[in-house]
């Protein structure tokens, strides 16, 4: 007799997980527009250098770069403290390379989180909560999860907003202050050039092309500042900004679940603080039938009233 066949029991269905996009941080990638903004500012002095017959060892002055860029950040130095600037320095990254925007995933997230507090309850996420990447987004969490008072959750994320801002604002400050000694310091390297040049008066063309030579510092000077110094700090800011569109963000979703709003609700809500939306897709018009008459209605045949 042959025995039965024994029943497999089938492996319960895995619980739905958070958006795994959402948990890692957003890959970096390149800032195009710093890139191609340094390169076609070049391209046009050095482009304009050219035209005018000159070239470019007419303002390669390594003495003239020592000069403005030493002075300058020595400078700085003096203004700012040293942590700052060393902050700033390490900063300096997010000039030339930008994250994807987090806004999409972090939207995602929130509402996997209201669906899940909604069911289960907002206890349910404590151990969610351990997972999240986004620092502001976890303590957010876990103030909510912890029973925090609504208004007092409020009142120490926007404490935690103000201080970001804060210091991102003190390492914008480091280059536009570099922005605003470089063309001083550029015009004391070519004074000091000018104080060489007077010293051989008696061959007139060693004076001439020693006071070319003495102009380089301010061309450096000036150039640093406007090409990278004060756009770099611009940039900074932008980036502040962008930041804390994305707490407040963040913000309004965890409240949205602490006060246990429909996810729908909560995602029309956050939604709106999203820089970079998703454009909606055009609707293709449907092509009318044929053998169908595009304008009125169609008689009823016998010659009744339709």
């Amino acid at each position: 007799m042959a025995e039965p066949a024994q029943v497999v029991p089938s492996s319960p269905p895995s619980k739905p997980s958070a958006p795994q996009s959402a948990r890692a941080k957003a890959a970096l990638r390149p800032d195009l527009s710093t890139l191609a903004g340094i390169a076609l500012a070049l391209s046009g002095i050095i482009g304009g250098l050219v035209l005018e017959k000159g070239s470019i060892q007419d303002i390669a002055q390594t003495t003239a770069a020592m000069i403005v860029l030493g002075g300058t950040f020595g400078a700085v130095l003096v203004t700012n403290p040293l942590p700052i600037v060393l902050r700033a320095f390490r900063g300096l990254g997010a000039v030339f390379f930008e994250r994807a925007s987090p806004a999409s995933s972090l939207i995602e997230q929130l509402i996997y989180f209201a669906g899940k507090a909604r069911k289960n309850g907002i206890v349910s996420l404590e151990t969610e909560a351990g997972s999240i990447a986004d620092p502001f987004f976890k303590k957010a969490l876990n103030l909510a999860v912890d029973g925090t008072d609504l208004q007092e959750l409020r009142k120490m994320m926007e404490v935690d907003m103000i201080l970001g801002e804060q210091s991102l604002e003190a390492e914008a400050k480091v280059w536009e202050a570099a922005g605003g000694y470089s063309p001083t310091i550029g015009i004391i390297g070519a004074v000091l050039g000018l104080i060489q040049v007077m010293k051989h008066l008696e061959d007139i063309k060693e004076v001439g092309h020693g006071i070319a030579v003495a102009f380089v510092a301010t061309v450096y000077g000036v150039g640093a500042a406007n090409i990278f110094f004060l756009p770099a700090a611009n940039k900074l800011r932008a980036r502040m900004r962008e930041a804390t569109v994305i707490k407040e963000m963040i913000l309004e979703g965890v409240v949205g679940i602490v006060e246990g709003l429909n996810p729908t609700l909560i995602r029309m809500k956050v939604e709106a603080f999203d820089p970079h939306p998703a454009k909606p897709a055009k609707a293709k018009a449907a092509a009318p039938e044929k053998g169908k008459a595009e304008k009125g209605p169609q008689p009823v045949a016998g010659g009744g009233k339709p």
